[in-house]
């Protein structure tokens, strides 16, 4: 039997008076990659500021490993083991990668270490003494997910990673994805990219106007085509 790791139930989220979410209802399994799919503006970025608190006011439920965290202050969401990697990547130009590294405290047992990191990621490690300023955007964005293992997050939302990158870069981040769910990590993603985020996934949402308007798991990716055409353009 497969553990839930997340359970979001009539989710509804707002910023001032813009009403973003209109409840939205998906689970996660443990081990699980699943893909948000949809338009700019669709509300998946939404989804992942909601699920760490980083929206305005929100209603419904969101359990992580049956928690309810609705309610729940950030950085409380964060030692239940959540990491959420921005699409801005948030890199402290002043620092060098490794200062950027080791920045974020540990908050849930269990996390990579440095060693560990650097096995995954070997190009940090030769740019260990590097400025933020001097990183690559490949070597930013990498820099962005590994700061998040050390922490000892196990659901890891991801928020367009591969936006603006190189296809080189974005394969190592697709082999990336694989070695963490191989470890048993958790992931969400957000994705423009469809062909970066088809073959990684387990299953897909497809979000439209602040609403979950299908789900479907990889196996039925072939048969969704034409829909994800309507809603994509894919």
């Amino acid at each position: 039997m497969s553990t839930e790791f997340l359970r979001i139930e009539n989710l509804q989220a707002w910023y001032g008076e813009s009403h973003i979410l209109h409840g939205v209802n998906l689970t996660v399994n443990e081990g699980e990659v699943v893909t948000l799919l949809g338009r700019n503006g669709a509300g998946r970025t939404t989804t992942l500021r909601a699920i760490v608190g980083l929206t305005g006011r929100r209603k419904g439920s969101i359990r992580i490993k049956g928690v309810e965290t609705a309610n729940m202050a950030p950085h409380k969401v964060a030692h239940l083991g959540v990491g959420y990697c921005p699409e801005e990547r948030g890199i402290f130009a002043s620092l060098t990668a490794e200062e950027n590294l080791m920045l974020p405290p540990t908050l849930a047992p269990g996390g990579m270490t440095v060693a560990e990191i650097y096995a995954m990621f070997p190009n940090l490690e030769e740019r260990a003494s590097s400025p933020g300023t001097r990183l690559s955007g490949g070597e930013q964005q990498m820099l962005a997910v590994a700061r998040i293992l050390r922490t000892g997050a196990r659901l890891l939302l991801l928020d367009e990673i591969s936006e603006g990158l190189a296809p080189v870069i974005v394969q190592k981040l697709a082999e990336m994805i694989h070695a963490l769910k191989r470890k048993g990590y958790t992931i969400v993603l957000v994705e423009q990219n469809f062909r970066f985020a088809a073959p990684l996934a387990d299953r897909f949402y497809v979000m439209e106007h602040g609403s979950i308007v299908k789900e479907f798991a990889q196996a039925d990716l072939t048969q969704n085509m034409g829909m994800l055409q309507e809603y994509l353009g894919v």
